[in-house]
C-alpha cells in the first residue's frame, strides 16, 4: 500500500502539445486573457478585436510550447 505522504507526480504520458495547451489555458485564465469587458462607463483603452485576441492566444501557446521543450 502506497504512503499518503507520497506527493511524487505520476507521468500521465501527455504530450509536450497538451502540456503546453493546458499551460496556456491557465495562465489565459489566470489573467483573463481573451475575455472581454462589458462594463459600463469610460473603458480608458481600445478593445481588441476578435482576431487580436486569437493572435495573441496562439502567440502564447507558441511560447508555452518554447518553454514546455526546453
Amino acid at each position: 500500500m502506497p504512503d499518503d505522504k507520497d506527493i511524487t507526480p505520476r507521468p500521465t504520458g501527455a504530450s509536450k502539445e497538451e502540456v503546453a495547451l493546458e499551460l496556456m489555458r491557465f495562465i489565459a485564465s489566470t489573467t483573463g486573457m481573451g475575455k472581454t469587458s462589458a462594463g459600463a462607463g469610460f473603458t480608458g483603452k481600445a478593445q481588441k478585436t476578435t482576431e487580436e485576441q486569437v493572435d495573441a492566444l496562439l502567440q502564447l501557446y507558441e511560447r508555452c510550447r518554447g518553454v514546455v521543450s526546453k
